[in-house]
């Protein structure tokens, strides 16, 4: 290992190119990135088609739109189209369709469309008479467009937009027998569990959007751009450590990290090769994805700190010791991140010890190995970043060389039992090969590729720990603790092709072609990392390590280390205590299924907790949804008058004080008098005829106050209305029961309630709309009208076509209010002259 050196990454570089040439290319870059994410969506539409001609075949034409995405993304490479391209989405919400295009979008990229192209391959072998295969092609090249839109989304809606996507063809390929129990069951938590997390994450990225005014992730313009200040309104609102933590609870619940990883093993239900790409090389990538692309933003602040410390020092300056301050604090990213990535590291390693199952062993060692990336990305060191970016590469290639090769042994042995394989090199030698090198590159012996980024990982930590001290420097003791587990699990998978075969397995057929080439060629890959590391870190690496760190980004070396240092003592360790417990395995094995019960398994809390909530939605739902309207009315009123005084108290508006106007007269005192003297007496009305005649008072008593206030058209209103509502409720009245039986006190009390908000929610509202004295409308058309008259100038005559302000006025400029209300007075009196008419008839027969 060295410490990195002074030369930009090709990312930062390509980012300082110039305005003329980026302007140049940017077209040209839009329309490569929309082929790469939606071409295999218009491939997903049409597979149903092709599946009519092609039959089985179907798994190489889906493989080839893959190939397609593939190359797309290798002319993006190659022409090193980094940068921001954007394309109009909802222009009146002011957001784009944006993508960003640099080191970190490009690897998951790969990953995205290089492991579909083989897994694509592999289930034309894998599939062969299974059911549902149009939907299955089709919903796995959808889950891959929805994954290359996650990596190259520069823009939070669209981000989200992607990332939901993500979880709901994941629950179509995770629930793909439907007709199993098991799958159904694996299928809802998934859903449930990583679309929980994703609403978080949106209030998160609204957060995110108040705060920098912008939705766009990365580039110009951009909240990481702008990191300081976007990071200075969240601390001064108090909402930074909530936007990290509901952005933490999106990235934890996508890569299952502790305590949401119980949706990855029930996932295994799924078929082998939607396991391999789903929990390898992509979804679950999602996660590591979000906190290594929104890394630089909540790093910002500990890199400007450390970069005052080299300044500092490098002066003499008495400030260094008040920088150096500064950054030995813990940044709140690391200590969500790098605690949440060592716990699940540790978490699931041990749990991946005490699996059965080998599919079950590799979904706990992806838990463990995902929460390596994201403690990677959340130690705040250039390590850190460094093997985060590392590991998302090496996990890929290691990791979905063992789904296949789990899937080789359940196609071909017939069963995933731990217990019952062993000696399957005599059966399955090409494959024993390919397991070879995958297990030992995931235990990280060197010199796989997996050791390159655990040691990566160890270094971090122990130099975070050094430069920070205190409770940080359980960091790399943990980070040792993970590790060990993870060398016995992996020797474990390994061991299945060792050692005398069991006889009791029957004949173990080979795979076909179509099943061995992809697993050969990603051990290919891990051979390739394994011998020169330096090939992935030029190629790839090093841009995506420059796409995680905040400022400027250096290149980094990697290789076997030549000298003794602490990280190398901690492999020394890892390895050495390994091999020591390996004779135990069996022992620790049963130790860990014997812990795991009741409240100590997290499904436990899961299973019980929705079974909790399904019975509590069984004992409500018949008392809330009760089949009577009197019932519906209550509820929704309340909820009305509960959001309306919650907006009103959470806005701060006040009651104005009430006073008597001195402009009021006598007669509009007993018209107020009278109407309070009808209200009164509709509480007390003998029978429902008589509460309606009385309620009709107040109508009327309203039409006598326009009178009184100089405004006949809308009396002549109100009192046709009121007299039209007069008949209808008499009308239905005749219809209904004279009595309808004693009313429960419970349900008398709960109306009053009701209806006592009702009237309590109304009265303040009127209080609070007509408290306001605006600039009223009526002086600006009075001084545009140029009274006196005979004067009438500009609006009304050029506009109105009219002397008199009061015609224009109901003419023009309340045309739609005037017809709506002549609409009205027309349709009451036809309703009027309808029900004489009607009851004309019956008295004639």
């Amino acid at each position: 290992m060295s410490r990195p050196q002074g030369r930009e990454t090709a990312a930062r570089a390509a980012d300082s190119a110039t305005p003329k040439s980026a302007t140049a290319q940017r077209p040209r870059v839009l329309e490569t990135v929309l082929a790469v994410v939606f071409l295999p969506f218009l491939g997903a539409a049409i597979t149903p088609l092709v599946y009519r001609v092609l039959g089985e075949r179907t798994a190489y034409y889906a493989a080839a739109v893959a190939a397609v995405c593939l190359g797309l993304v290798t002319r993006l490479y190659l022409t090193g189209a980094h940068g921001l391209a954007t394309a109009e989405w909802v222009p009146s919400l002011g957001i784009s369709l944006a993508f960003y295009v640099d080191g970190l979008a490009l690897l998951i990229s790969f990953l995205a469309s290089g492991v579909g192209v083989l897994i694509l391959t592999y289930s034309g072998g894998y599939m062969h008479g299974e059911p549902g295969q149009a939907k299955y092609y089709a919903t796995l090249l959808a889950f891959m467009g929805s994954m290359l839109g996650v990596a190259l989304a520069a823009d939070l809606f669209a981000l989200f937009t992607f990332w939901e996507l993500t979880s709901l063809s994941s629950f179509l390929l995770i629930g793909h027998y439907t007709s199993e129990a098991d799958s159904q069951y694996a299928a809802r938590k998934s859903m449930l569990i990583t679309v929980a997390g994703g609403l978080f994450m949106l209030v998160g990225f609204l957060l995110f959007a108040w705060a920098g005014d912008t939705t766009l992730i990365v580039g110009e313009g951009s909240l990481t751009a702008d990191a300081t200040g976007v990071v200075e309104t969240l601390r001064t609102a108090g909402l930074f450590l909530p936007t990290l933590l509901l952005l933490g609870v999106g990235a934890a619940t996508k890569s299952a990290q502790v305590p949401f990883h119980v949706w990855l093993p029930n996932a295994m239900e799924a078929p082998t090769p939607v396991s391999a790409f789903l929990h390898s090389a992509t979804m679950v990538k999602a996660g590591v994805y979000l906190v290594g692309r929104f890394r630089p933003f909540f790093l910002e602040e500990f890199a400007a700190a450390e970069a005052g410390v080299q300044a500092a020092g490098a002066a003499g300056s008495a400030a260094a010791a008040t920088a150096e301050a500064t950054i030995t604090t813990v940044p709140e990213w690391t200590a969500v991140f790098t605690t949440l990535g060592l716990l699940t590291m540790t978490v699931a390693a041990v749990l991946a010890v005490g699996a059965t199952d080998i599919k079950e062993l590799l979904a706990y060692s992806t838990a463990s190995h995902l929460g390596l990336i994201v403690a990677g990305f959340g130690v705040a060191n250039t390590y850190g970043a460094e093997a985060g970016a590392f590991h998302i590469l090496n996990h890929a290639s290691f990791k979905a060389a063992l789904f296949l090769v789990a899937g080789i042994i359940a196609h071909e042995a017939g069963t995933r039992k731990i217990e019952r394989l062993r000696g399957l090199r005599h059966d399955l030698p090409v494959t024993a090969v390919i397991a070879a090198a995958a297990s030992l590159s995931m235990a990280g012996i060197p010199p796989f590729n997996g050791f390159y980024s655990k040691e990566l990982l160890f270094e971090a930590t122990y130099e975070f720990a050094h430069e920070v001290g205190g409770l940080t420097w359980a960091f790399p003791v943990v980070a040792v603790l993970g590790s060990v587990f993870t060398f016995l699990y992996s020797i474990k998978f390994l061991s299945l092709f060792l050692g005398d075969r069991n006889e009791e397995l029957g004949h173990v057929h080979s795979p076909p072609l179509a099943m061995i080439v992809p697993p050969a060629i990603l051990a290919v890959v891990v051979g390739i990392i394994s011998v020169d590391p330096m090939i992935a870190v030029n190629a790839i690496v090093g841009d995506a390590f420059g796409s995680t760190v905040p400022g400027e980004a250096h290149s980094f070396s990697i290789g076997l280390p030549t000298t003794l240092k602490p990280a190398v003592v901690m492999s020394a360790i890892t390895i050495g205590v390994g091999a020591l417990l390996w004779p135990q395995y069996d022992r620790i094995h049963d130790a860990v299924r014997a812990v795991l019960t009741g409240p100590v398994r997290a499904n436990w809390w899961y299973d019980n907790g929705v079974e909790g909530l399904t019975a509590t939605s069984k004992a409500v739902v018949p008392r809330v949804q009760n089949g009577l309207v009197r019932t519906y009315a209550a509820w929704a009123l309340l909820a009305s008058c509960a959001l309306t005084v919650g907006a009103y108290v959470a806005t701060g508006v006040g009651l104005p004080s009430l006073a008597v106007p001195a402009s009021t007269t006598v007669a509009v005192g007993v018209v107020l008098a009278v109407a309070i003297v009808g209200a009164v007496a509709v509480t007390d009305a003998p029978s429902h005829v008589a509460g309606v005649l009385t309620l009709s008072i107040l109508g009327f008593m309203v039409a006598v106050f326009y009178v009184l206030a100089d405004a006949p058209d809308l009396a002549l209103t109100q009192l046709t209305v009121e007299t039209l509502v007069l008949v209808i409720f008499l009308l239905v009245l005749d219809r209904l029961p004279a009595w309808y039986g004693e009313s429960e006190r419970l349900t008398v009390a709960r109306d009053a309630v009701v209806a006592g908000a009702v009237g309590l929610t109304v009265a303040v509202t009127v209080l609070v709309s007509t408290a306001a004295s605006p600039d009223t409308i009526a002086d600006g058309l009075i001084a545009r009208a140029g009274l006196p008259p005979g004067e009438h100038v500009g609006l009304f005559v050029d506009y109105g076509g009219g002397y008199n302000i009061v015609n224009v006025i109901l003419v023009d400029l309340r045309a739609f209010d005037t017809l709506g209300e002549i609409s009205v007075v027309a349709m009451a009196a036809l309703a009027v002259l309808t029900l004489v008419r009607m009851r004309e008839r019956g008295e004639a027969r």
